[in-house]
């Protein structure tokens, strides 16, 4: 099993991750609006590192990652495969949206996000220690 602490969020990539959200795309900051702030019942992180890869936005507790495809994306699919495998190999999955599906119809991709988030009698019960 993964001792998920040493690669999740890991200092190493932090400098990316801040990189990352200081050039946001357009289209990142729509969706960003839409799911920040536990607006799903989920709290998602943005920009956030699995292993040496950063996710554009990551839910821990649903394991999902949610990736924003742009122009880069295009010319980088055999990456994003072996990137899209590895997270499964984590037990995450990964559900990914082009730009401009964001920007023409925001509202179906906030439902599609809902879709893939797990219920919450799906959850692990927490029980609080005393």
């Amino acid at each position: 099993m993964y001792n998920y602490h040493k690669i999740l969020n890991a200092n190493k990539m932090k400098l990316r991750r801040r990189d990352l959200r200081i050039k946001s795309t357009e289209s990142e900051k729509k969706l960003w609006a839409q799911i920040r702030n536990n607006k799903l019942g989920f709290r998602f992180k943005r920009q956030y590192s699995i292993g040496n890869y950063v996710v554009d936005f990551y839910c821990h507790k649903a394991r999902l990652a949610i990736e924003v495809d742009g122009s880069i994306h295009l010319r980088s699919k055999s990456y994003d495969e072996y990137r899209t495998k590895y997270l499964n190999t984590l037990g995450i999955k990964e559900i990914r949206f082009k730009n401009a599906t964001i920007k023409q119809t925001i509202t179906d991709v906030v439902l599609e996000i809902i879709k893939s988030l797990p219920s919450p009698e799906v959850l692990p019960l927490v029980v609080p220690v005393s």
